[in-house]
């Protein structure tokens, strides 16, 4: 369920067609393309109708990764698959077929997801009925799944160009939380008496990898990982924080694994393997954010550019969710790692 789903799209088709139409067009006025300071205040006519559709739909006023990704897209022939040529966003920001092509590679990304969720629910369920052979069975999907997501991500490096994204598109993404730019957030005119501390639009908001991690016991060692993760699921469409919940009270796979020695090595591998699909997924996404966000932003700094990609400038290698975005995402790789389970 990584794609919004059909029931959930038919039932809220207007007011999400809505919502991302003033979530675009809040984070065009915010950060004013090719200025130099963002706005400190979204005007009434704004705030109000947003905020408004915002909590009926159980999502926070600003644009987010489900707008942006998971409901951002129409297929430009029925009749032919969910793939890069035959697809299109329905909205897009400032920075050509890179902004395009940022949305539909994310998209593509998830689509991966979709077996590898249903091999979630099939090992969980599998745990319940102690059903090894089917949990073997759901493992390898999942493994495979995760395995695809990483060869689409790979498309990203084929069609977004850095440059680009760094100074254009990434600036669409910014939240007014952690965001020196915005130090004291934003303030909805005649929604509340205080300005709005938010989170822009981040990968972190994909209830696809929390899956995952939640399916192979994945430990945040760090406060600042538990807390963006955990904060991250107020930033996801209420099915997805739902699903979210119930895998986080369910029995622990890796706690089977580790201690029913009925199961044998066989099990154990297939663990391993799901673990490492996701740390070479996660070594990728380190790659692409050196290379899209951290190089770009140095070679800014080096020219003198202090201005380039707007306010964007201000916020240096932190990415859209805030963080230091190199740091976390080492962090989180280095704890997927400490998931395997070593020969005994």
């Amino acid at each position: 369920m990584p794609l919004l789903s059909t029931s959930y799209l038919r039932g809220h088709r207007e007011l999400r067609l809505a919502r991302m139409a003033l979530g675009f067009i809040t984070m065009g006025y915010v950060w004013q393309e090719g200025g130099h300071q963002p706005a400190k205040v979204l005007p009434k006519a704004l705030a109000v109708p947003f905020c408004t559709v915002s909590k009926m739909l159980g999502l926070p006023p600003i644009l987010v990764y489900a707008d942006c990704v998971l409901a951002n897209w129409r297929l430009r022939d029925p009749d032919r698959p969910l793939e890069i040529e035959n697809v299109d966003t329905l909205f897009t920001v400032p920075g050509g077929e890179s902004s395009r092509s940022f949305f539909l590679v994310s998209l593509l990304v998830e689509q991966s997801a979709c077996t590898g969720l249903q091999g979630v629910a099939t090992v969980m369920n599998s745990m319940l009925a102690g059903d090894i052979a089917a949990m073997l069975e759901a493992l390898a999907v999942v493994r495979d799944s995760i395995g695809r997501m990483t060869e689409v991500f790979k498309l990203m490096h084929k069609y977004v160009d850095p440059t680009l994204f760094h100074n254009s598109v990434r600036t669409f993404f910014m939240g007014w939380k952690n965001n020196p730019a915005l130090p004291d957030g934003l303030w909805y005119e005649g929604v509340g008496e205080q300005p709005l501390r938010l989170t822009g639009c981040s990968a972190g908001q994909s209830s696809s990898i929390q899956c995952f991690d939640l399916l192979l016991g994945v430990q945040y060692s760090h406060d600042t990982g538990r807390s963006f993760m955990k904060t991250m699921r107020a930033y996801m469409p209420p099915p997805h924080r739902q699903l979210l919940e119930t895998l986080s009270g369910w029995p622990s796979l890796r706690q089977l694994v580790l201690s029913d020695p009925a199961s044998g090595p066989e099990l154990r591998r297939a663990y391993n393997s799901c673990v490492l699909a996701l740390v070479d997924l996660r070594c990728f996404h380190l790659n692409t954010v050196a290379r899209y966000v951290a190089v770009p932003s140095s070679r800014a700094k080096l020219g003198g550019c202090p201005f380039a990609g707007g306010g964007l400038a201000l916020q240096g290698d932190r990415g859209s969710g805030g963080t230091n975005a190199l740091l976390f995402l080492k962090g989180i790789r280095d704890d997927t790692k400490r998931a395997l389970l070593t020969d005994q």
